[in-house]
């Protein structure tokens, strides 16, 4: 046994009985881990506990030919003590009426801090003896009761229920929970798996998700089943309430905020993208040309947005539009907007509003979290007046995102489309039982041909899944290095263009063998090489 796990079970006397049961189950002790591993091998099973904030720790088990278990260990309250808890949040929420507890609008850390001080007003503050006496009855809490009783208090009126675990936990990217049946996760290391944690019934669901939705300002109920919004750490819930709308009971769908958005080089060291790929990426965002990143929900289009916003010029202007504030571009200088679609109809703001008060702002780049409608059009008009754009957007292939742009509602003429320079795909897909996100394929936008009555495009980078490459077929033959690249910087030869296009695919090579992976650390190596070249990269090429 470890003794970071002997440490931890002497903090945390449920842990030590869970280990103590699982070995005595399996005969085998888990491996205690502070931080995963960016990959973990199964194929012979695996037996890990980590800690996503004390008290509580996930443990990941899974034999050999069998699906992989996501464990929530956490403390348990006997009988005695729910019956006590009961009465201590009875009293909380008695002594919090006359505060508007219940519409409590400030932030969570002052909702904890509220109530934390009611906590040790019906307690008392744990410094009396053995034994404290509840003020407010006759029933008597040991200092162990307290802490297990406070940890319940907190999760259960502050945080967020019986998912906490999963909010905590800075490994899961998706949350999916339909009726009362175990939760679902994705997890960023073992992929789509099963929970042990799940509502106890009906009536516990719908309160908690009638909770989250009126301390985020929008507010579910059966006359308003679905709600999309935003949690205070930014991740994105889906409510479905009604049953008469959610057969299964109310479902919720969460998306997890990453505080921290994942680098270029980390994406190419896990084979998202190829190094080659993101150096074109470079070249194009330095540019200031227009890039589409498409692809199907959850298939990884935020998060490729977010890792190239580095190679936009640090003293640039950003403008962003958004339903959901999910884009973080390291910027001094970024406009930030979101939408508003609840309230009055003459105060909602659009995502076409948005971008139209882009347009006079004059920023140097506007970034679309994701178009669906109208605004479409809009982006068009500003790259017609020389603003570059990126977005994302959902659509399989070029041909699927013309037409999508050339009918209702957006409408761009089919001429126009060619205004957008160069289009990104992503998928997240399933090779040989391993689930993968992948940029499938990159296409340039050559122009509109009258003859064809069409758009023509070329495909410059294709993703092999046979082999797990990136091919790269626009070497010697790419319109957007050649024409819109190489040109503008004055070449003697376009061709010197792919030399450029290499040296930066092995800068970011080198991030990846040398693990700079960091997103603050990644964004200063494409600033010194912005104002000195590779004699003023941190590394030796």
């Amino acid at each position: 046994m470890s003794q970071g796990l002997k440490d931890a079970m002497n903090r945390n006397p449920h842990l030590k009985a869970y280990v103590r049961t699982h070995h005595k189950k399996t005969g085998s002790l888990p491996t205690f881990l502070e931080e995963l591993p960016g990959k973990v091998k199964t194929d012979e099973g695996v037996d890990l506990i980590y800690p996503v904030g004390e008290p509580i720790f996930i443990h990941i088990f899974g034999v050999p030919g069998e699906s992989i278990d996501y464990i929530n260990i956490e403390p348990t309250l006997t009988k005695t003590e729910e019956e006590k808890y009961d009465q201590i949040r009875l009293t909380i929420l008695d002594k919090a009426a006359n505060r508007e507890f219940e519409n409590f609008k400030g932030s969570m850390e002052e909702l904890g801090s509220l109530v934390e001080g009611l906590y040790d007003e019906v307690v008392g503050s744990g410094k009396k003896g053995f034994f404290e006496r509840l003020k407010s009855s006759n029933v008597r809490v040991t200092k162990e009761e307290r802490e297990k009783i406070k940890y319940f208090i907190m999760r259960n009126i502050v945080q967020h229920n019986v998912i906490e675990p999963l909010i905590r936990d800075p490994y899961i990217e998706d949350i999916h929970s339909i009726g009362t049946g175990d939760i679902s996760i994705v997890h960023k290391v073992f992929k789509e798996v099963k929970t042990n944690i799940k509502f106890e019934n009906d009536i516990k669901l719908d309160k908690f998700l009638s909770q989250v939705s009126e301390r985020i300002g929008n507010p579910v109920n059966d006359g308003n089943p679905i709600v999309d919004a935003v949690l205070p750490d930014g991740s994105r819930i889906n409510i479905i309430y009604s049953p008469d709308v959610s057969q299964k009971g109310s479902s919720f769908t969460i998306r997890k905020f990453t505080s921290v958005p994942l680098s270029i080089s980390q994406l190419a060291k896990w084979g998202s993208l190829s190094p080659m790929v993101a150096a074109y990426i470079w070249l194009c965002i330095e540019q200031g040309l227009n890039i589409f990143v498409c692809g199907e929900t959850a298939s990884g289009k935020t998060t490729l947005l977010n890792a190239a916003l580095p190679f936009v010029d640090s003293s640039k202007k950003i403008y962003t539009s958004e339903d959901t504030p999910e884009v973080q571009p390291p910027q001094h200088t970024w406009q930030r907007c979101v939408t508003r679609e609840s309230g009055p109809e003459d105060s909602r703001v659009s995502m076409f509003d948005l971008l139209k008060a882009a347009l006079r702002s004059r920023p140097d780049y506007i970034i679309v979290g994701e178009i669906r409608g109208m605004e479409g059009a809009v982006a068009f008009q500003a790259m017609q007046t020389g603003i570059p754009v990126m977005a994302t957007f959902h659509a399989a292939n070029t041909r699927k995102l013309v037409q999508r742009f050339t009918g209702n509602p957006i409408n761009v003429p089919l001429p126009f489309m060619d205004n957008l320079n160069v289009v990104v795909f992503q998928s997240a897909i399933y090779v040989k039982g391993k689930f993968l996100r992948r940029c499938t394929h990159v296409d340039e936008i050559v122009g509109y041909s009258r003859a064809k009555k069409g758009i023509i495009t070329k495909t410059v980078f294709e993703w092999n899944p046979a082999h797990d490459v990136h091919v790269f077929r626009g070497l010697n033959n790419s319109y957007i290095l050649e024409e819109k690249i190489a040109v503008p910087r004055g070449y003697a030869d376009k061709r010197e263009i792919y030399t450029e296009l290499k040296l930066r695919a092995k800068i970011i090579q080198t991030m990846c063998d040398k693990n700079i992976l960091g997103y603050e650390e990644t964004n200063k190596v494409y600033h010194n090489y912005r104002l000195g070249g590779v004699s003023n990269l941190p590394f030796s090429m």
